[in-house]
């Protein structure tokens, strides 16, 4: 595995787009990494009061009152004693282009994936409440791949912040556009250029409908201007925390940035959300959800590289890539008119093994930069999870 890791970062973009470089015992290790992947994740025997979410990565347990009560009482959370919680579970599985893909050798997933997003958006929502910016949803983290959660009152916003041209901001920059969320932008910018401030570009999260100039449309771009004229519609709780939301964006932009500089790392974009929880002393609060600073939710380059003069993703961005290159048809991936043919191309294409070991390579190897310490990758997760959360919590159902 470390000769297929070597080559790996002598030429990045060779490997993920030629697997049948690399020999039959390398492709056997990779192949077991299947046994250690957390693909179904709504499954769990957990007692619950609602239906589970489950999203593309992570799926929600609702927790009943009793157990909530119980479980603030017993590890002594400071949130409010009414607070209903829940079991916040990631799997491993990779998401690109609105599908969900696997790999040959039914590997469902990203081995070590789920696991490192955990400790990355761990790390960062310590450090911004240890910095005095804010707190999150975050409770308790008994598994690698298990948060338990404060429920909260989301924002209906997903805010993006970017501090290079790069991606769909570049696309439609080089096709003419100038104003993106209310912001314009100087003539002159090049692909990859740093900004000369990071620029907040929210955009809707869920479909908001009966507000004027928004589109009825989910992830539809709105300005600062819009927000504020329709502020509870967003769900904010006054229209001053739409100011304040930015500043949190900023202040956490800044720091997750200062602490990836001397891990000769460049945070380029990331994608921040918010909401509103109650603490112990019963008074609502504006908190950071979901994950920050991940390489699922942010554009992560090489700095050494970059300063060379070349791209190195270290994100999920790099899978992007490599999928691009690996279909015959890149237009199957970027045009939305086909999505259906898409998601029939990624339920039924297994893609090589190697791009789903060389993701999760970066992917651990970002997580352990960030956290300066080793990843915890549990090799039976279903099982440990429930070793946790049924006899340890005694959630089981």
């Amino acid at each position: 595995m470390w000769v297929l890791r070597l080559e790996y970062l002598n030429n990045k973009t060779d490997l993920v787009g030629t697997p049948s470089k690399h020999s039959k015992s390398n492709m056997g290790i990779i192949m077991k990494n299947a046994d250690c992947v957390l693909s179904v994740n709504n499954d769990l025997p957990i007692r619950t009061e609602k239906p589970v979410h489950s999203g593309k990565v992570r799926s929600v347990y609702w927790l009943s009152g009793a157990d909530s009560h119980r479980l603030i009482q017993q590890k002594n959370y400071s949130v409010s004693m009414d607070s209903q919680l829940a079991i916040m579970v990631i799997s491993d599985r990779i998401s690109a282009f609105e599908c969900i893909w696997h790999a040959e050798g039914n590997i469902r997933g990203v081995p070590g994936k789920g696991a490192a997003l955990n400790a990355i958006s761990s790390h960062w929502f310590d450090l911004f409440r240890e910095s005095g910016l804010a707190n999150n949803h975050i409770l308790d983290n008994p598994h690698p791949l298990v948060w338990i959660v404060q429920t909260a009152r989301p924002i209906m916003i997903e805010a993006i912040s970017r501090r290079y041209i790069t991606g769909s901001m570049w696309r439609a920059y080089e096709r003419g556009v100038r104003e993106f969320c209310g912001i314009e932008l100087a003539e002159g910018l090049h692909r990859d250029q740093r900004l000369s401030e990071t620029l907040v570009t929210p955009s809707t999260k869920g479909v908001m409908r009966g507000l004027p100039g928004i589109p009825e449309a989910d992830d539809t771009n709105v300005s600062r201007a819009q927000l504020e004229a329709h502020w509870q519609a967003f769900g904010f709780r006054a229209k001053g925390d739409v100011a304040r939301c930015e500043a949190l964006l900023r202040e956490g932009v800044d720091l997750i940035a200062r602490h990836l500089a001397p891990l000769d790392l460049m945070l380029v974009d990331t994608k921040f959300e918010f909401g509103y929880a109650r603490g112990a002393d019963g008074e609502e609060s504006l908190i950071y959800m979901d994950e920050v600073g991940t390489p699922d939710s942010s554009r992560i380059w090489d700095a050494a590289a970059y300063r060379g003069g070349s791209v190195v993703e270290n994100s999920k961005e790099e899978f992007r890539q490599a999928l691009l290159r690996h279909v015959n048809d890149p237009d199957l991936l970027l045009d939305h008119q086909r999505f259906e043919e898409r998601k029939r191309y990624a339920t039924e294409h297994a893609l090589p093994a190697v791009m789903l070991h060389t993701l999760s390579e970066t992917y651990r190897s970002v997580a352990e930069r960030i956290t300066e310490r080793p990843l915890e990758v549990p090799d039976r997760p279903l099982e440990s999870m429930m070793a946790v959360l049924g006899d340890e919590l005694g959630l089981a159902r």
